[in-house]
């Protein structure tokens, strides 16, 4: 559960940056929807990866998540 709590607020920290350098930054609109894409992608593992995890403690029998 901490991990998937850390990976939240890494998710956090991680998607308010790429929020402030699309901002601030003279980077186009591509750019900014790039790192989003690639923000949202992290996550989706990271939440994946953590199903994982809680189904191999908790010895399940069907793994996928």
């Amino acid at each position: 559960m901490n991990t998937l709590i850390n990976n939240l607020a890494k998710l956090s920290a991680v998607t308010l940056f790429v929020f402030t350098l699309a901002a601030c930054g003279d980077s186009d609109a591509e750019d900014a929807g790039e790192a989003i894409d690639e923000v949202v992608t992290d996550a989706g593992n990271a939440v994946e990866d953590a199903c994982e995890d809680v189904k191999e403690t908790a010895n399940a029998e069907d793994k996928d998540c």
